[in-house]
């Protein structure tokens, strides 16, 4: 069984040809925010209905936090803490080292956020995070809630300000930056149940602000939810029928095939070699020929 569809011949030198995909987890409802913690060899990610943050190790799937506040994506910020969005609440969060919440940014122009969906932090300690709708458009336990804000894409400095950067997209979703942090990818994955285009945009990064947004590539089949660069600036996306690997110049270079839709993505492993992957109802791994720059 090949789990590897080559559409560039340079995809062949980032995959392992005799690694597998391996289903590591399953049984959950729906699956995304995959984190990696290498200090604790350990893989923190989400499943939103269950209203629960999951722990995977090599010995297992245990219970990290629950209630979650229907939390979706996570990251690292600097000094190792937990960075998570929260549909439930409405709002960006780091858990600090202590195990205590602090409360990053739930709202904006004294309006309540829509559901928090992505998040990364820049090199400065910048906190970056998509503010889509589709948390307050699915009845959580009666926290489906009306709009108050357009989708949009938000900074937070380290002094606290929120700042409203990106604009220009139905559902923002997806966030990554190159490994200079020179561009800022967004995936646009649309409004629910709309003709909205789903697609990655680029962002040229200027004074810290984005600038210069253009259409960088389109998944196809299904949309750009969760991605991630690799050392090399190449983009790794989740899609419909696995995750694809797309060039810097925009170029879809190859894809890992999973027999789930994936939602989110992660690179991890002691050597940020090992790909993470939230498909649906699983969570899978495969070795690469290339590592991810995120932290750990």
């Amino acid at each position: 069984m090949s789990f590897f569809e080559v559409h560039d011949p340079a995809f062949g030198a980032y995959v392992l040809g005799n690694a597998p995909v391996k289903r590591l987890a399953t049984g959950f409802d729906w699956v995304e925010g995959p984190v990696w913690f290498g200090d604790l060899g350990c893989l923190l990610f989400s499943d939103i209905p269950n209203n629960r943050i999951l722990r995977w190790t090599e010995e297992g799937v245990t219970t990290f936090r629950s209630p979650s506040n229907y939390a979706n994506g996570h990251t690292r910020d600097r000094q190792g803490r937990l960075v998570s969005c929260e549909h439930g609440l409405r709002r960006v969060t780091r858990t600090e080292l202590d195990g205590t919440v602090t409360v990053i940014a739930d709202g904006f122009d004294d309006k309540p956020l829509n559901s928090p969906n992505d998040v990364i932090v820049a090199r400065d300690g910048g906190i970056w995070f998509s503010d889509p709708h589709y948390g307050i458009m699915t009845d959580y336990e009666g926290f489906r809630s009306a709009q108050e804000l357009p989708c949009q894409v938000y900074r937070v400095d380290t002094s606290g300000k929120v700042e409203a950067l990106i604009s220009d997209m139905a559902c923002p979703n997806g966030l990554a930056f190159s490994p200079d942090e020179m561009l800022l990818y967004v995936a646009d994955t649309g409004r629910m149940h709309s003709k909205d285009p789903q697609h990655i945009r680029v962002y040229d990064m200027v004074g810290g602000r984005p600038v210069n947004g253009r259409l960088f590539h389109t998944i196809s089949p299904g949309c750009a939810d969760g991605i991630r660069c690799d050392s090399d600036g190449n983009l790794w996306s989740s899609a419909a029928d696995g995750v694809h690997c797309i060039a810097p110049d925009g170029r879809l270079l190859g894809k890992i095939l999973v027999p789930e839709l994936v939602s989110n993505i992660c690179f991890g492993g002691r050597a940020k070699h090992r790909l993470f992957i939230t498909a649906t109802t699983s969570v899978y791994s495969v070795i690469l020929n290339r590592k991810g720059v995120q932290w750990p």
